[in-house]
């Protein structure tokens, strides 16, 4: 042992001092004297020693790859990366991730594993089945050897990454992985903030996978976070400049992603925003192009009802002719008990062909099925920031791995594009694939997915813009757009909404766009939904009786309604008053307006009547006056933000520090959304979903970027970055990027290497 310590050190000296790390361990030491001293235990000794100098060779391995990256934290406390390999800078990129916020990493990750409930306690074991209905660690293991070897290593560096800041922060307490592995990245490959399996209704999976022995409940529904995206790009022909101009305004839970920047010599030099957890900018661009993805509305999860057979020798489904065995597969589930232990419980999971059944309907089992190509999606996630134009970024569409996502794009060539979804299942015209279609039909099955060239894609449309803002593609170049009879019905599930329209009545009238101008027309103040939702309220206030009592109460709220120009700001009483009637109409309605969709707004004359109309405005202003004293509330008095701890779960109060924030909810038509609702305890309104990482780019002979960060980069309370752009979000005030190294020199508060 004593040899195998002298030639470590003699070996890796130049690197760190091994002798420090070895010689000076007083447990190994202990260990060595055990060879001495016990012969019965020497044995185990050896075996100890080498387990030990075995670690120590790993940290002196990270020591030396630390040495190839580099950190510079800018005055937002923004990390920018550079490694001289892809690898080096995916080590310094996650280290940093975790830096700021290792708990939202690891969190993300045994969600992607389906190991949440090892956290969090029972109440999480069907989240954590569900997960695993597509989650096999040993098909992941077997999925990380077989990788190309490139993949491999970003992997390895990934992980190498993460338990090297571990390893060197012991302070740092993992709730349940104290140790990654290179293949747990899989999982969790394509970046999106929910998964195609969360489309699985927990209380159904419940049912289905009871026993006796536990009566299995899927936890209590929270009021629902409404998604959304803002994609717009402009040409060259609508700019002053002469440049291509990109909106990157994705709508999410807020904190879920931090803002980066991660370069490496081997060409790699990407900004933007990266969801906790993963080695790629998810929402960016690089030097020469930018990507913003928005949650597509084109079908990529269909349920298959299966004709189910007993027999003795167990279960089968019909197909075709074919009785085909049900695959049975048994999962463990572990968990955290109240006391602590660590508790399991077990299951055993069906599939059939077309994917995991997840509950039963009509004497049928329902299986999904989803896009499972973790390798090919992690690929194109990380190869696409590394694109130098066009061709190279679509290329990487052939890998049909993004089953979730639009994307809106810009370059320095002046081209801009709406790319689709690249992973559409091809379907029989048929089936109506928005209920489950029968899986004993092979006729009804996917037919592989339909090329790039097959998707409604449109690139440099004559009008000179793109947008989509998670409504239907037959919109997003306005009459350049493409047309819905050329494609099959299941390019589309969502429709227009308030917000496609509102993009739509910006662009179409609006030339000599700049930077500044591109943000403004982001926060632009109009709710387009109300220019709908409120002429049948006045209507209906006109042909009330003018005795009738419910006509006095409103009065002066219709005068205020009637004349309000329909937007937004913090000084606006008419738009708490509107937001406040509308919300409780869809109560009264049991409708949300199909979160934002312009259909659902236009027929919702027929929701009721004129009179409950006015009741809902009666019951609006009740409900404020009981809140504040009086119904004539401004608006940024009532809708807040509010970060005041750095857990996942934000907690909110209304004693502690928030500022105003004068947008709206995406629903009614702002670009720029909060959605807030009242939490137990408050009167106030505060926000956890909505615009989170907001930035404008031009791209020229060199890229100029303007940026925001919902709250801050760090997660922790005591940074100053915790909350140092809270300001600045609310406002619409968004910072200039440093991406060039000459302009980051400026602005560096620290430059170091993982470790120190």
């Amino acid at each position: 042992a004593s040899n195998l310590v002298r030639d470590l050190g003699q070996r890796q000296g130049t690197v760190l001092d091994a002798h420090a790390l070895i010689l000076k361990d007083a447990v190994l030491n202990q260990k060595i004297e055990l060879l001495i001293d016990s012969g019965k235990k020497a044995e185990a000794a050896v075996e100890s020693v080498f387990q030990g100098i075995s670690e120590r060779q790993k940290m002196i391995k990270d020591a030396y790859l630390r040495e190839s990256v580099t950190i510079a934290r800018d005055d937002w406390g923004i990390p920018h990366i550079h490694g001289k390999t892809d690898a080096d800078a995916v080590f310094g990129l996650i280290y940093a991730q975790a830096e700021d916020d290792f708990n939202r990493v690891e969190m993300n990750y045994l969600n992607a594993l389906g190991r949440t409930a090892e956290a969090d306690g029972e109440s999480a074991i069907l989240k954590d089945l569900r997960m695993r209905l597509v989650v096999d660690p040993d098909s992941m293991k077997a999925l990380f050897a077989s990788s190309p070897a490139q993949l491999k290593t970003l992997m390895t560096a990934w992980a190498d990454g993460l338990n090297y800041y571990l390893a060197t922060h012991p302070g740092v307490k993992p709730k349940v992985i104290a140790h990654f592995e290179p293949w747990m990245v899989l999982p969790f490959s394509e970046g999106s903030i929910g998964w195609d399996i969360e489309d699985v209704s927990l209380a159904e999976l419940g049912k289905f996978y009871s026993t006796k022995a536990l009566a299995l409940r899927a936890p209590a529904a929270m009021p629902r976070e409404l998604g959304g995206s803002n994609g717009i790009a402009i040409a060259p022909a609508l700019t002053d400049s002469g440049h291509a101009l990109l909106l990157i305004n994705p709508h999410t839970s807020f904190f879920y992603r931090a803002e980066v920047q991660v370069q490496s010599d081997e060409g790699l030099d990407a900004y933007g925003a990266v969801t906790w957890g993963q080695f790629f900018v998810y929402q960016g661009f690089n030097e020469h192009l930018g990507w913003m993805h928005t949650s597509t509305s084109a079908d990529a999860v269909d349920e298959f009802a299966e004709t189910i057979i007993r027999k003795p020798s167990g279960l089968f489904y019909k197909y075709g002719t074919e009785e085909r065995p049900v695959v049975s597969t048994p999962v463990t589930i572990k968990y955290r008990a109240a006391d602590g232990s660590v508790a399991q419980r077990e299951f055993t999971i069906y599939r059939t062909k077309h994917g995991p059944i997840v509950r039963e309907a009509g004497g049928k089992w329902i299986a999904v099925s989803v896009m499972q190509r973790p390798v090919e999606a992690l690929t194109e996630s990380f190869m696409r920031t590394k694109a130098v134009n066009y061709a190279a970024f679509v290329n990487f569409m052939d890998l049909h791995a993004n089953s979730s996502n639009n994307t809106i794009y810009a370059d320095d060539a002046g081209n801009i594009a709406y790319l689709q979804t690249d992973f559409v299942p091809k379907r029989s015209p048929s089936f109506d694939y928005t209920k489950p279609v029968d899986g004993s039909n092979p006729a009804a099955d996917w037919n592989g997915v339909h090329s790039v060239a097959e998707l409604p894609d449109v690139k440099d449309p004559a009008n000179g813009w793109i947008q989509n803002s998670n409504n239907w593609p037959w919109s997003t170049a306005g009459a350049n757009s493409p047309k819905a009879k050329d494609y099959p019905k299941y390019m589309d599930q969502f429709g227009e909404n308030a917000r496609g329209i509102h993009a739509m009545e910006l662009l179409s009238n609006h030339k000599n766009f700049t930077l500044d101008r591109l943000v403004t027309l982001a926060y632009d103040t109009h709710l387009t939904a109300f220019d709908e939702l409120l002429p049948p309220l006045l209507e209906a206030y006109l042909a009330e009786p003018a005795a009738s009592a419910l006509k006095v109460k409103v009065k002066e709220q219709i005068e205020m309604l009637q004349a309000w120009d329909h937007r937004w700001s913090a000084e606006s009483v008419p738009t708490t008053v509107a937001v406040y009637w509308a919300n409780q109409l869809m109560h009264m309605s049991g409708t949300d307006f199909g979160a934002g969709r312009w259909s659902d707004i236009q027929i919702s004359r027929q929701l009721r009547t004129p009179k409950q109309r006015l009741e809902a405005l009666a019951a609006a202003s009740d409900t404020l006056a009981a809140r504040f004293g009086k119904w004539q509330v401004p608006w940024g008095e009532v809708n807040r933000f509010q970060r005041i701890s750095g857990a996942i779960k934000q907690p909110f109060n209304d004693s502690a520090a928030s500022i105003p924030v004068p947008f709206t909810s995406g629903l009614w038509g702002s670009l720029a959304a909060f959605e807030a609702r009242t939490y137990p305890g408050t009167k106030k309104m505060y926000g956890t979903n909505g615009n989170s990482f907001v930035a404008a780019v031009e791209f020229g002979k060199t890229v100029r970027a303007r940026a925001v960060t919902a709250g801050g980069e760090s997660g922790d309370p005591k940074s100053p970055h915790f909350n140092d752009q809270a300001a600045r979000y609310a406002g619409g005030a968004l910072r200039d990027v440093y991406f060039y190294r000459a302009d980051l020199e400026k602005h560096i508060t620290r430059e170091y290497h993982p470790g120190e």
